[in-house]
């Protein structure tokens, strides 16, 4: 059995004119969560086309669990489970009857079957409303619920598109609990998300996508590392202007350094010392009225490679 769950070498998808994946190569590993990111118009819409066997590359290979998309992409798309971001439920049927249909859909032996949905919705919670209709659940219930659903016909490789969408932070918390057991019983996961804490709590790896083309591909935790050590933001009277902003960006070790709404946020690594020099250049220039440090955040190191905010 291979490693490599996905695997994409040398991709370009060209529509027309319009190139949206670029010579795009990258590789997800069997039973990790991995997450794929880029500001809309990007190319991850078109990516996951290609790794459903859903839309076939104009240049380049892309492989799924071993299989070769242009030979068998039938065959890929009964492999993998999908958790899109409309839930595709169907709300006059009940939670059972969902589960039902999609076992048939996927041709799900019908020995165990009963004992399998018992158990998933057990794992969703939902056991106690098995005979109600969809259309009484609550987004949060209806989520986890899509999700059990993915899971029935044990697919190799899950593929979540915004896990926790317009879910409370309740639900949001179960859900994250939910698919990192599935990590925990050797499934693959694909997440593509909006929404930066949740590919830092569950990816172990996260591949940043702009212009169709690969800009970042590490764990959170390098990527934050690669942005810097650390974020000092300081307010100051009167607030800081150009001048401060050049004499800072001038030190070694300073990463970056920018005004906003009055305060100056400035990006360093090499630790205590670099920190203690920009507050003495600052400090020299003006009245320091606040000062605070932490760790840079995945927001921060997805504007400074594609220069969107992810929800444009």
């Amino acid at each position: 059995m291979t490693e490599t769950a996905i695997e994409l070498v040398g991709v370009t998808k060209r529509f027309g004119s319009l190139t949206a994946v670029d010579d795009l190569s990258l590789q997800v590993e069997r039973g990790e969560i991995f997450g794929l990111l880029g500001p809309n118009g990007s190319g991850k819409t078109t990516i996951i086309n290609m790794i459903s066997g859903l839309s076939r590359p104009s240049s380049g290979h892309v492989k799924v669990l071993g299989i070769d998309l242009l030979k068998d992409p039938r065959e890929i798309r009964r492999s993998l489970g999908t958790v899109p971001q409309e839930n595709a439920l169907y709300e006059e049927l009940t939670a059972e009857a969902n589960l039902r249909f999609h076992a048939d859909l996927f041709d799900v032996p019908r020995h165990g079957l009963e004992r399998k949905i018992t158990a998933l919705l057990e794992l969703a919670q939902l056991e106690e409303r098995r005979k109600s209709r969809v259309a009484t659940f609550s987004g949060g219930m209806k989520r986890r619920l899509a999700l059990v659903r993915a899971m029935l016909h044990e697919p190799e490789l899950l593929y979540f598109d915004e896990p926790t969408l317009g879910v409370d932070v309740q639900s949001r918390h179960a859900l994250w609990d939910r698919i990192l057991e599935l990590k925990d019983r050797g499934t693959t996961v694909l997440i593509t998300s909006n929404y930066l804490e949740e590919a830092n709590a569950l990816c172990d790896r996260l591949a940043i996508i702009d212009r169709g083309r690969l800009v970042a591909l590490d764990s959170p935790s390098k990527l934050r590392r690669s942005f810097g050590d650390t974020v000092v933001e300081m307010r100051t009277h009167p607030a800081p202007g150009e001048d401060i902003v050049q004499k800072v960006l001038a030190l070694p070790g300073v990463v970056s350094a920018v005004t906003s709404d009055g305060s100056l946020k400035v990006t360093v690594e090499g630790g205590s010392d670099v920190t203690g020099r920009v507050v003495t250049a600052v400090v020299d220039s003006t009245s320091l009225e606040e000062i605070q440090s932490r760790e840079p955040s995945l927001d921060e190191v997805f504007l400074s490679l594609t220069g969107k905010e992810l929800r444009e």
